[in-house]
C-alpha cells in the first residue's frame, strides 16, 4: 500500500490532455500548493502539510513524471517537462479544484517550477515560497571548476536521450539513494519505509526524470533568458530558504536572488537539503510568516 499524508484524500486530477496529476489534498481555509523535489514526491511534505492544514487547504501534488503522476513521453524540444509546461500542470490543477488563486512553495525540482508559475502567472500566485534552490540561470552561472563536481547529476541528465537512461536504470537504487543519502544532515529525518517510496518511485521514473532534469539544461535556460532580457520579476512576497551553498561555490546566494524578486526575505538554514522533513517546524514558521506578508 501506498505511503499518504494522514488526514488527506488522494486523487487524480487532470491538468493537460493526456496527463493527470496524482494529488493529496487535506484541511480547509486559502489553498496552499506543496511541490516536491528530487528524488522525492509529494510525501516530503508530510509533516509541513499536517500543520499547514490546521488553517489551509493543502495541496500537494506528485510533478508530471514523478510518483503517480503521469508520465508523458519526451519530446524533441523539451516541452514536455519544461517548468513552463509543470507550472501550466499546477495553475490547472489549482483551478480544477476551485481556485484561481493560490500560494505556491516548492522544493529543489518544485521550487523551479515555483518560480516559473510565478513568473508566468502572477495573476495566479499570491506568494511564493522556494527551498534550496537558485533560479535555473544562476545555477549554471554558479557551477565552476570542482565545486560543481557536487552538481554532477546535472550534467549527466543534460546529455542527449540514450545514455544518460540506461546509465541511470542500470543502477536506479544507488543512484536515486546516493542523493537521499549525501544531502541529508539527519538521516532519520526520512526513515526506512519512506525511503523506500522515494526509491521505487524514481526507480518506476527513470525516463521523465531524466527529461525534467535535461529540460533545466536546454529549453528552461531559454526562458530565464527571456525573461532576464525582459526584465521581467517576481511580483509577489517572495522566501526563499536555503543551505549556503554561496560560501560552498562562491557566490551571494541572496543577491543572486534579489535580481529576480523584488519582495524578498532570504533565511540561511542549518539543516540539510531535505529541509520539509529534516526541519519542518522551521518551514512551517518561514511558510506562515510569508502568507502574513
Amino acid at each position: 500500500m501506498s505511503l499518504t499524508i494522514p488526514g488527506f484524500a488522494g486523487k487524480r486530477v487532470t491538468v493537460a490532455d493526456g496527463v493527470a496529476l496524482n494529488v493529496a489534498v487535506g484541511g480547509s481555509g486559502s489553498p496552499v500548493v506543496l511541490l516536491h523535489g528530487f528524488p522525492q514526491t509529494h510525501l516530503m511534505w508530510r509533516h509541513v502539510a499536517a500543520d499547514l492544514a490546521a488553517d489551509h487547504t493543502v495541496i500537494c501534488p506528485d510533478l508530471r513524471g514523478y510518483g503517480d503522476s503521469d508520465k508523458p513521453p519526451a519530446d524533441v524540444d523539451g516541452a514536455a517537462y519544461s517548468k513552463r509546461t509543470m507550472a501550466a500542470d499546477v495553475v490547472a490543477l489549482a483551478e480544477a479544484l476551485g481556485y484561481d488563486r493560490f500560494a505556491l512553495a516548492g522544493h529543489d525540482r518544485g521550487a523551479l517550477v515555483a518560480i516559473r508559475a510565478g513568473l508566468d502567472h502572477p495573476g495566479s500566485v499570491t506568494h511564493l515560497a522556494s527551498l534550496d534552490v537558485l533560479p535555473t540561470l544562476d545555477t549554471w552561472d554558479v557551477m565552476h571548476g570542482r565545486a560543481a563536481a557536487v552538481g554532477f547529476h546535472l550534467y549527466l541528465m543534460a546529455q542527449p536521450p540514450g545514455l544518460p537512461e540506461r546509465m541511470i536504470a542500470a543502477e536506479a537504487d544507488a543512484f536515486f539513494g546516493h542523493f537521499l543519502d549525501l544531502w541529508v544532515k539527519d538521516p532519520d529525518a526520512i526513515p526506512a519505509d519512506v525511503r523506500a517510496a522515494y526509491l521505487k518511485a524514481s526507480r518506476e521514473a527513470v525516463p521523465s526524470i531524466v527529461a525534467d532534469y535535461r529540460a533545466t539544461a536546454t529549453v528552461d535556460v531559454e526562458h530565464d533568458e527571456e525573461d532576464r532580457r525582459a526584465g521581467r520579476r517576481l511580483g509577489m512576497p517572495v522566501t526563499v530558504l536555503q543551505q549556503d551553498w554561496g560560501a560552498a561555490l562562491g557566490f551571494d546566494a541572496a543577491e543572486r536572488w534579489r535580481a529576480w524578486a523584488s519582495d524578498l526575505e532570504h533565511r540561511t538554514v542549518g539543516c540539510g537539503h531535505f529541509m520539509a522533513e529534516e526541519a519542518p517546524t522551521e518551514v512551517v514558521a518561514a511558510l506562515r510568516s510569508l502568507l502574513a506578508r
